[in-house]
């Protein structure tokens, strides 16, 4: 065999050798931890959002929206019609405010809609679900093992764990309590009630979308 050749096909095997290494160690990566490529790309989105929603916090609401809010006679209607306002602001995308689960430490800016480019990004809020503020089911989508994986590992929490939307409107407080295993097609998980609650899904188990991990809170205001 001429030595170029042999060479070259040195070279092919390398290769091949390094491809097979680093695709072995992605999914190691994601086994123990979570997927490495996406989780980059989720981190640079979740920078941007990190800055959307500082504008967002800053800015407060347009003017017409404040004096809606200013009239409202107490603070339960007052939350209520921030909220109507900052939706009214959200396309799909959108920064919507943060979550923050400290029992997990995750601390993520959440964004609206739940189709696969927004979730992508970070967790979804359901649109058809309401804010933090109004009454009914406040529902949250997320990744367990793509995408900077931020529901990995809700499995973990326990009853009485805190969970915290920060809006830019206000924070609003939860306690889990209590944890379910449902099939995908139980879209009722996340209607509408006529009293407040969270509700976080997230795919289940891991590496699988056989069901859904359902995570149901309430309000903690002390």
């Amino acid at each position: 065999m001429p030595g170029g050749r042999r060479r070259a096909l040195r070279a092919l095997a390398t290769v091949l050798i390094v491809a097979g290494a680093l695709v072995l160690a992605d999914g190691v990566a994601t086994l123990v931890w979570q997927e490495p490529l996406t989780a980059v790309y989720a981190r640079v989105q979740q920078e941007r959002l990190d800055d959307e929603l500082a504008e967002l916090e800053q800015a407060g609401p347009a003017p017409d929206g404040r004096r809606v809010v200013a009239r409202q006679p107490d603070q339960r209607r007052r939350a209520a019609a921030a909220a109507r306002a900052h939706a009214r602001r959200l396309e799909p995308g959108d920064a919507v405010g943060r979550l923050r689960i400290p029992a997990l430490g995750l601390s993520t800016v959440t964004v609206e809609g739940t189709d696969g480019a927004d979730l992508r990004n970070g967790p979804g809020h359901y649109e058809d679900s309401v804010l933090p503020g109004q009454r009914g089911t406040v529902a949250l989508a997320g990744h367990r093992t793509t995408y900077g994986a931020p529901f990995r590992r809700l499995d973990e929490l326990e009853r009485g764990d805190r969970i915290e939307l920060r809006m830019p409107y206000g924070s609003f407080p939860y306690r889990v309590e209590r944890i379910r295993v449902v099939a995908p097609t139980d879209v009722g998980i996340v209607g509408r009630v006529a009293y407040d609650r969270l509700v976080l899904t997230a795919c289940h188990p891991l590496y699988s979308a056989k069901q859904r991990i359902v995570v149901l809170g309430r309000p903690d205001f002390g």
